[in-house]
């Protein structure tokens, strides 16, 4: 269902010269596919499921903890599925006696190929593990994957949470790290140069490994940008100061570079401070029967930071007053300074485990839950844009309504989450994927992946008089809309294409049109 439908209406009007000029419109955001792809005891048998998936050219992939399934992105059919255990057997990993968690997965358009990661375990010690990654051969993530194992930590300590990252130049797996006690001792990143993943027997030989950062120098869960720039020359990591378990303000976020990663001694840059509003862990919010029982996660930035050109783009859920809202931050890469940062809230709602996405063209979506003693946890989205330097987001919209109350363990916390995740659909831009959470029944986790399509309606028209002549100019950015021209308003309307060429000058289309004595109205439709 399209939410916001665009409005087919005249934008400007011309009598022998110019009479209007421009209108600024607002953001559209309509639900294509909205499908779930998992659910608790259907697929998997694990709390929480860390939601995750990516689209790619023709597939939409979900893996969640305990299962591996790949979706037609057009008619949303399942083509594959497996437990995530047979994904990693197929990909030629042995894990005999271990258990898996924390799955990440991201499609790569540079070089047509999936990635994909978790973390294997003992659990009768959980003393050291090892990162697990996959890639696949081809575009399709329904054939042959290639998988690799080592250990996580070469001094020891066992990775969890880990994040997968990556850019022109190479692959990112980071973990925040702890002893056989459960005491974390720090966080850790490595680097793989992404040419040796990409050879017929892929290889980590020439990785670099940071070995165990403390928090104080480096911050807490350190999340590599995801980047598909092919000039990319460093990658950006960000974290936060702490997990925010301590219940202090905090008021700035950390971020380095890793340098030379494609080689077999990548570097990473000391770290920097990045001054942002303040930051107070979320509290545990409400549900229709009155128990303050969900765990809503932390401040950590949980989801992919997005980077487009030297914007880095990421979320993490905070306390405002009574509520967890959600806090979005644009980053400069190349300064690593806070160039802009907002929060999106609700006046009934908790706001959590949000996850932000971004175009080449501009348009921002940030996926994320919400609930309240009136509504069960629900998935909703909001779509922005940044332009000129600033973002600006549209009221949210409800992506999948949750259908029942939430509470898998008889007493304390009921985990939801780790995170969710959105991704751009880099063949279609105007599209993005978000995975999310939801009750779908009684005490059942289910994840629902949700296609956005956005635009923008009405986009600006400028007009300007030069000579005889007329310049129509839009933003080269706003794909898909075609200039028409009519000279009665009257009903019915009689609107024509305008034919003239159309020249692209810097980041605006042009087309030049007589001016004539006869009074003309032009609009852009989609």
């Amino acid at each position: 269902m399209k939410l916001l439908p665009i409005p087919h209406w005249p934008l400007a009007a011309v009598f022998g010269l110019l009479l209007a000029s421009a209108v600024q419109g607002g953001i559209n955001l309509q639900i294509g596919n909205n499908f779930p792809g998992a659910t608790l005891y259907t697929d998997a048998f694990t709390v929480p499921p860390d939601s995750d998936g990516a689209v790619g050219p023709s597939n939409f992939v979900v893996f969640v903890n305990g299962r591996f399934s790949v979706f037609d992105k057009v008619s949303a059919a399942k083509v594959q599925t497996m437990s995530d255990a047979a994904f990693w057997a197929n990909a030629g990993v042995n894990l005999t006696g271990l258990s898996i968690s924390d799955t990440r997965v991201i499609f790569d358009p540079l070089s047509g190929r999936w990635f994909a990661s978790q973390v294997d375990f003992n659990p009768s010690d959980e003393v050291s593990n090892r990162f697990l990654l996959a890639v696949s051969a081809t575009a399709d993530p329904t054939g042959t994957w290639n998988g690799l194992a080592w250990p996580a930590d070469p001094g020891g300590s066992f990775a969890d949470f880990p994040r997968l990252g990556l850019d022109a130049k190479g692959v990112y797996l980071t973990g925040n790290q702890f002893d056989g006690s459960g005491n974390f001792l720090g966080v850790l990143l490595t680097s793989i140069p992404k040419a040796d993943l990409l050879l017929a027997t892929p290889t980590v030989t020439n990785r670099t490994t940071t070995g165990l950062m403390s928090e104080s120098a480096r911050g807490f869960s350190l999340q590599p940008a995801v980047n598909f720039n092919p000039t990319n020359n460093a990658e950006f990591v960000l974290s936060t100061e702490s997990d925010g378990t301590d219940f202090l303000t905090h008021t700035n976020l950390l971020g380095f570079t890793v340098q030379n990663a494609d080689t077999a001694t990548a570097s990473f840059t000391a770290s920097s401070d990045i001054v942002v509003p303040g930051y107070f862990v979320p509290f545990n919010p409400p549900q229709p029967d009155g128990q303050n029982t969900l765990d809503d996660g932390d401040v950590r930035i949980g989801s992919y930071a997005m980077q487009v050109g030297d914007d880095v783009y990421a979320t993490h859920a905070v306390q405002n007053g009574p509520r967890a809202v959600i806090r979005w931050y644009r980053i400069g890469a190349s300064n690593q300074m806070l160039r802009e940062s907002g929060t999106i809230s609700d006046t009934n709602l908790d706001l959590f485990y949000p996850s932000v996405a971004v175009n080449t063209n501009g348009f921002v979506v940030i996926g994320f839950n919400g609930c309240s003693t009136n509504t069960f946890i629900s998935s909703y989205a909001v779509a922005g844009r940044t332009v000129d330097g600033v973002t600006v987001f549209s009221d949210k919209v409800l992506l999948q309504a949750g259908a029942a109350n939430y509470e898998v363990a008889p007493a304390g916390d009921n985990r939801w989450g780790d995170y969710s995740t959105t991704t751009v659909d880099t063949s279609n831009p105007s599209h993005f994927w978000t995975v999310q959470e939801y009750p779908s029944s009684a005490n059942i986790w289910s994840v629902a992946v949700t296609e956005m399509i956005v635009t923008e309606t009405p986009p600006v028209l400028n007009i300007a008089a030069t000579g005889g002549q007329l310049q129509l100019s839009w933003p080269t950015n706003e794909a898909g809309f075609a200039l028409q021209s009519a000279t009665n308003l009257s009903p019915p309307v009689a609107w024509s294409a305008v034919t003239n060429a159309v020249a692209i000058a810097g980041t605006n289309n042009f087309v030049t049109v007589n001016n004539s004595a006869v009074m003309s109205y032009f609009r852009l439709v989609w």
